[in-house]
């Protein structure tokens, strides 16, 4: 009884331990029983029952990263171009990533392949150098349709690198020197031509200004000369106004002014000269006036 006994107390420590699981937490179990899918079971202490309940897989958690290895592809304009790329998922149903296909990472790379030549093939070479994002966006969208029914979802499609073949890079670097020294050409044509136009304007400006300037000079003296006549107009009324009161003040006026003008002989310096009045019995009367003028002046 005693060997009976511990036989079977054997035999509970076997099942025991062959039947305790710990789990990871960064995996994903899957559980058969009897060769049929049981259960999954996520991180953490387990039991199952020895020989009827058995582990057909392990799944990893955590997010996953494809190798898209380097590949020749064809571009939609006859271009060899060799390109590589790094796809991102992530295992949200491990039971159809264990069942629905036979290795979900070999399947999703394969599939990354032919999807990232058949984007490439519809594009442009130039189109597939500067568009990257949207590229990755395309294989994205690609991969995760035919991914979800794997039971992964695929986080985001990395193209990592693009190369030529060396004549098209030569080519390519030739045509960007050309497009360069193009801009450059361009962008000193439009400065010249943006100059010429601010001299232009400029100089018409100046016109405006000058023109503006000799019109305002214009009017001022038109100014002046309606004041200096006007002035002088004032001037005669009030002589005539004078004249008019005194009938002497016309000879006087007339008096002072020969006087003025022999005056103005008498400082030329020319010994030769003679100064005879017109008429001197005039002149004579012309400086009694002026005497009887003056006079009055001096009692009014």
């Amino acid at each position: 009884m005693l060997i009976f006994a511990g036989v079977v107390l054997v035999l509970c420590v076997v099942v025991l331990a062959f039947g305790i699981k710990i789990i990871s937490q960064t995996d994903i179990a899957i559980v058969e029983r009897l060769g049929r899918f049981y259960r999954v079971l996520d991180g953490g202490f387990h039991f199952i029952i020895p020989i009827i309940d058995r582990l057909s897989a392990v799944v990893s958690a955590r997010e996953q990263m494809i190798d898209i290895g380097r590949q020749q592809v064809i571009t939609k304009d006859n271009v060899n171009i060799n390109i590589d790329g790094i796809v991102f998922l992530k295992v949200f149903d491990a039971k159809s990533a264990v069942y629905s296909v036979n290795d979900y990472k070999q399947a999703i790379a394969n599939l990354a392949t032919t999807t990232l030549r058949g984007e490439i093939g519809r594009i442009n070479l130039d189109d597939s150098l500067s568009s990257r994002d949207r590229l990755n966006a395309a294989l994205q969208v690609a991969l995760g349709d035919a991914a979800n029914n794997w039971g992964v979802k695929i986080m985001r499609v990395e193209i990592s690198e693009i190369s030529v073949p060396k004549d098209i890079e030569n080519a390519m670097n030739l045509q960007m020197k050309a497009e360069r020294e193009k801009r450059a050409i361009e962008l000193k044509a439009q400065a010249e031509k943006e100059a010429l136009i601010r001299n232009a304007e400029a100089l018409k400006q100046e016109k405006v200004l000058q023109a503006e300037a000799i019109e305002r000079m214009a009017d001022a003296k038109k100014y002046e000369q309606i004041a200096l006549a006007q002035g002088q107009s004032d001037a005669m009324e009030l002589i005539a106004n004078q004249m008019a009161k005194n009938a002497q003040a016309a000879e006087f006026l007339l008096t002072k002014e020969r006087i003025v003008a022999f005056t103005e002989l008498s400082k030329n310096p020319s010994k030769d000269k003679v100064i005879i009045p017109y008429e001197t019995s005039e002149f004579i009367g012309g400086l009694s006036v002026i005497s009887e003028f003056l006079g009055k002046g001096k009692k009014a």
